[in-house]
């Protein structure tokens, strides 16, 4: 009889992906908007790829340190909160056996089922401790490496963004072909990036790239306008 094997997919590198959306997204949308504006205000290319170089640099350090605190922080708390645990485990187990039991509960468990569940996990204290932490509070126990692979991925992930952006005027073209290239090859990379990005937060593939490429657009154009417009007051000249 012919039985068919199920087999469940599940994707693990959640914390990877979201660390490269966060830093292709911003290294895909703030230089293309710096390098946008500052083609509305000066008439060198070469300018536009030094500042567009600057301030890719500051912001990938700035987004990666941002992710290592973000994560050396999810660390601090999930110690604190076990540290709470132990505590309350010691000198409050009648209370941290009810919460046990309402765990169970909520699975539908009662009468000897939830007993003899509730006494499976009280008869150890690590065991007890973890099954709190996770159940109820939500927490995972962080990789320690986290925090330096969050980091790295983020500000790596801003640099390969803000390099698209800014490749057109590294090839000394005129400031208005550059611009033109900039824009052409920038809304591609939104638009698959977008749609890539798609595939893990559960949304077609068109709308996760207009809605990224309408972002990006917003942002330079907001950005070229306002530097065209200061420019026509004559600020700085």
């Amino acid at each position: 009889m012919y039985q068919r094997t199920h087999v469940e997919q599940h994707f693990s590198g959640s914390d990877t992906v979201r660390d490269i959306v966060i830093g292709m997204s911003d290294g895909l949308t703030v230089p293309f908007a710096l390098a946008a504006g500052l083609s509305g205000a000066v008439d060198s290319s070469f300018v536009v790829l030094v500042a567009g170089i600057a301030e890719m640099a500051a912001g990938s350090i700035a987004m990666g340190l941002g992710g290592y605190l973000a994560a050396r922080g999810e660390e601090d708390h999930y110690r604190a909160e076990l540290e709470r645990e132990h505590r309350e485990v010691l000198e409050l187990p009648e209370v941290e056996t009810e919460e046990v039991r309402e765990v169970f509960r909520g699975y539908g468990l009662q009468g000897e089922a939830l007993e003899k569940a509730t006494q499976a996990i009280t008869a150890k204290p690590e065991i007890w401790v973890g099954f709190m932490m996770k159940n109820e509070l939500g927490l995972e126990k962080p990789d320690p490496r986290r925090a330096l692979s969050s980091a790295l991925t983020i500000g790596g992930s801003y640099i390969a963004g803000g390099i698209i952006p800014l490749a057109p005027y590294a090839f000394r073209l005129p400031l208005d072909t550059a611009f033109a290239w900039s824009i052409g090859v920038t809304l591609v990379a939104l638009a698959l990036f977008g749609g890539v990005k798609a595939r893990f937060t559960g949304v077609s593939a068109f709308r996760g790239a207009w809605q990224t490429t309408l972002v990006g657009s917003i942002a330079a154009g907001a950005a070229y306008g306002l530097a065209r417009l200061v420019g026509s007051f004559g600020v700085g000249g």
